[in-house]
């Protein structure tokens, strides 16, 4: 076959043939060398416990360890150059170490794989990951916590299936989010506890024989203990499974609220308007105002949900212990954590700059007869009534109002009493919105007094 043939066969970017292909396949340095703060500050622990240990001298250790220092600074300056020929960020760092000091830079490897330094690298970005998720969780939901305290008394109606429910606040509206991203930041911290056992000195994949201390560089990085068996340390990619777990059910969290401010915002709600720093103008159209923040925050729970699925895929058939595949793991927990850091920050600043329309709330709470259930639990509580007897006799006085085409609370006396005798002028103090809301006080409910308490509890958590 001819060269001009060979080429047309390998064609496009892989036109020299095999060697470009393969290049191009094993290559990770594009995307891991946003690892290269772990990378060294996990070769500095290890170069300490070498020395420490007599596995190497001290006078090597020094020669490292002021060779990974100036790689470090090279890197963060942007004078460091990576090469794809040395396929990731670990022998980059390597090669540069031994231009740096010689001979001496081969002697950090002793007692160390790949397979564990890059499990080591990996769990440091996903811990400082996940701590920053806990800190942007926390100011999202300090955001609702201070809208809460402030729309404690704030009536709007209560949904289920979309359609008018029961009246509720606006405060207690806001603090269902607080449940919802309190248990997201329950899962970071669970996966924190989970994630602190150190890999480093687990080896390739059946730990080493040299004399190494794996406790000495567990705390030095940070860690309570190493873990417990070598294979299951290079095989094990569940801190960055746990990590894309928890991140897609926040952003399903974040992605249900962003559906909320989009159906708010409308004219046809009414009931919050985002400021110019949250949305923008139409090209075509004048009046418009649009959600786009909120938009987007919605579609992008799709970017993180479709990364969970990916490491998934990758890892459902992995043999124990490492296998090449596991390459794989890194591009798309970056992406999803970039997505998600980014989503909660957007949230925040749209939670806290949003006007609450408090009046098209509070029409909207009166609407579709919604203290229907006031008045049947009044009925129950005031009249005796079993409360199927009091749903029947409800559901009569709302289908006279609705002929009437005005509200429960307009209905006069007499009116109400030929639906059930027992009903009498105090049965008005429950049919406004206001005094349905205040009614709620069992644990958990909607009144203000439970809002602010909540409120109160919540600031004494975090």
């Amino acid at each position: 076959m001819t060269g001009k043939s060979s080429n047309q066969m390998w064609g496009g970017r892989f036109a020299s043939g095999p060697d470009a292909i393969m290049e191009e396949i094993n290559a990770s340095i594009a995307f891991d060398q946003k690892l290269y703060t772990q990378d060294i500050q996990g070769s500095l622990a290890h170069a300490s416990m070498l020395a420490d240990t007599g596995i190497i001298s001290s006078e090597d250790r020094d020669k490292i360890t002021d060779g990974l220092n100036t790689i470090l600074s090279e890197i963060e300056a942007g004078t460091f150059s990576f090469s794809r020929q040395l396929e990731d960020i670990h022998m980059n760092i390597e090669s540069r170490l031994t231009n740096l000091i010689g001979p001496a830079a081969g002697r950090l490897h002793t007692a160390r794989s790949r397979n564990d330094q890059v499990a080591l690298d990996f769990r440091l970005w996903v811990r400082g990951e996940l701590e920053r998720t806990q800190d942007a969780l926390s100011k999202l939901i300090d955001a609702f916590l201070d809208r809460a305290d402030e729309h404690a008394d704030t009536v709007m109606p209560g949904f289920t299936h979309l359609q008018t429910a029961q009246p509720v606040t606006f405060g207690h509206h806001c603090m269902a989010y607080v449940e919802m991203f309190g248990r997201d930041r329950s899962r970071v911290r669970d996966a924190l506890a989970r994630l602190d056992e150190c890999p480093l000195g687990a080896a390739a994949l059946a730990g080493t024989g040299f004399p190494i201390d794996r406790h000495q560089t567990a705390k030095a990085l940070g860690f309570s203990t190493p873990t417990r068996n070598s294979i299951d340390t290079v095989s094990d990619r569940d801190f960055a499974l746990e990590f894309l777990g928890l991140a897609s059910i926040c952003g399903t969290h974040l992605s249900r609220l962003a559906e909320e401010i989009v159906i708010w915002s409308t004219p046809q709600f009414g009931f919050a308007r985002l400021s110019d720093a949250f949305s923008t103008g139409s090209s075509i159209m004048p009046q418009k105002k649009n959600p786009d923040a909120a938009e987007l925050v919605r579609a992008k729970t799709g970017r993180i949900n479709g990364a969970l699925i990916a490491l998934l895929t990758v890892m459902k058939g992995l043999p124990l212990a490492y296998s090449k595949d596991m390459q794989e793991d890194k591009e798309q927990v970056f992406d999803a954590a970039e997505t998600l850091e980014l989503a909660i920050a957007a949230m925040t600043g749209m939670v806290r700059d949003m006007h609450i329309l408090v009046e098209g709330m509070k029409a909207a709470a009166g609407s579709g007869y919604s203290t229907a259930t006031d008045l049947a639990d009044w009925l129950v509580r005031e009249a005796g009534l079993p409360f199927r007897d009091a749903h029947h006799a409800t559901g009569a006085a709302v289908a006279m109002a609705e002929e009437r085409g005005c509200e429960l609370a307009a209905l006069p006396l007499a009116d109400l009493q030929t639906i059930n005798s027992a009903i009498n002028e105090k049965v008005y103090g429950v049919l406004t919105v206001e005094a349905s809301v205040a009614s709620r006080t069992s644990f958990g409910g909607t009144s203000p007094q439970n809002v602010r308490a909540q409120v109160a509890w919540w600031r004494a958590q975090s």
